[in-house]
């Protein structure tokens, strides 16, 4: 499945975007915000770490794409749920036996995180908006607004 490059919803490889009418051939957003970054370019360099994201929801040539927003706000969505899920997981790791199973599961959680935003970084780098299953809802309302 591919997103309309205008404005990202999702349709059949090659097809017209239903709500655009625009030809969908492009795959890759590669259209420069006037900060001298590619949308795709910013859209990666959202996810290395929050303070970015951050910063491309400020400035004023990138918060103008929706594609950039959808991403910066799909990596503060992911950063946020993260850090909840550490604390709960610190927390329970202060039962005494449950250590021994909660400090395997941070192995694996930092893991699939890692794997997580690998994927993340190449699929905005193409210029694809994808969707994590609730925070990329989540993102898509706030990028769209």
């Amino acid at each position: 499945m591919a997103f309309c490059p205008n404005c990202g919803a999702q349709i059949a490889d090659g097809a017209a975007c239903p709500k655009c009418v625009g030809p969908t051939t492009v795959p890759v957003a590669t259209t420069t915000t006037g900060g001298g970054l590619t949308d795709n370019m910013a859209g990666m360099l959202a996810y290395f770490t929050f303070i970015p994201a951050i910063v491309f929801l400020v400035l004023e040539p990138y918060n103008k794409s929706r594609f950039i927003r959808f991403h910066a706000y799909q990596c503060i969505f992911l950063s946020l749920a993260l850090f909840a899920l550490g604390i709960a997981l610190g927390i329970i790791s202060a039962i005494p036996f449950a250590a021994l199973i909660v400090i395997p599961l941070h192995f694996l959680i930092w893991l699939g995180t890692f794997v997580l935003w690998i994927i993340l970084i190449l699929k905005a780098f193409q210029g694809q908006m994808f969707k994590l299953p609730v925070i990329g809802d989540l993102a898509e309302k706030q990028a769209g607004a």
